[in-house]
């Protein structure tokens, strides 16, 4: 089934923006038009070189941010948290009537937009992770106070692009970054953490990333394809008495539960500093 998107001008083109990007240039997703900014002239040349994306850099065109948003539907301001408020400022006046305003800038608020932007702008706040740029991303979004049904439909089908979306309201946004969010750099930590052990146990490393990466692939796959719960997978390798259950019983010990916990209280608290600037 294709997906059908009107024009879109994406302000900042680093690795997030481009992971959506990658999305939206499938054969199947069918876009009016898509823009770009990025201060570097270098990358801008980059982006227009190896896709159908109108890219322009501030570099060689100060006014590229207000040219790229003038008639563009959707605006996903991708630039760093700190540079949001003046970019908001520069292009609120060239911004239409209906315009949707997406923003995938960590910790600002979505008060922060709607208080820089006319009141004919709508804005809604994302959370995407880096799986997007392998089409696997789990994106949180948040509707602000002027955005309808179709502005939250529209933000939700840009996203299907590149993975899953889920519709939370912004309270809960900071709280969905420490799990889906930081949640990769997890997984690759108990991956980094295997391999060292594996690796101490006498395997090449090699052997033993063959051994962790092959695992963790396969056991997530396995999950997708089935209809049950991680619970009931792991119950159905952890034969009892076997040495399986003597593995999860130290990690039970050792309180794996509570860690998790801990580590994404952190990493909230963390969130909500960098909000409050």
């Amino acid at each position: 089934m294709s997906t059908e998107l009107p024009v879109i001008a994406f302000l900042g083109a680093g690795s997030m923006a481009r992971a959506i990007l990658s999305g939206l240039l499938r054969p199947e997703v069918s876009v009016a038009g898509i823009r770009a900014t990025n201060r570097s002239e270098a990358k801008a040349a980059e982006l227009a070189a190896e896709s159908d994306v109108t890219a322009t850099s501030t570099e060689r065109d100060p006014a590229a941010n207000t040219t790229a948003v003038a008639g563009a539907r959707v605006v996903v301001v991708a630039v760093k948290p700190g540079m949001v408020p003046d970019l908001l400022r520069e292009i609120a006046d060239a911004l239409e009537p209906g315009t949707l305003v997406i923003s995938v800038a960590a910790g600002v608020t979505i008060a922060t937009f709607e208080g820089l932007l006319p009141e004919h702008v709508a804005v809604i706040r994302s959370m995407p992770n880096t799986p997007a740029m392998v089409g696997r991303a789990v994106t949180g979004i948040s509707p602000g106070t002027r955005s309808s049904d179709a502005d939250l439909e529209l933000a939700t089908t840009l996203f299907e692009t590149v993975g899953s979306v889920l519709v939370v309201p912004e309270e809960q946004i900071d709280a969905l970054s420490t799990i889906s969010g930081s949640g990769p750099a997890y997984v690759f930590y108990l991956m980094e953490q295997l391999t060292a052990t594996a690796i101490g146990m006498g395997f090449s490393r090699e052997q033993a990333r063959t051994m962790v990466e092959g695992t963790f692939r396969g056991a997530s796959e396995l999950l997708a394809s089935s209809q049950v719960d991680p619970s009931e997978l792991r119950r159905r390798v952890t034969s009892p008495k076997g040495t399986t259950e003597r593995a999860v019983a130290v990690l039970e010990e050792g309180g794996i539960q509570s860690l998790f916990d801990r580590a994404t209280d952190a990493a909230l608290a963390r969130a909500r500093e960098l909000a409050r600037g």
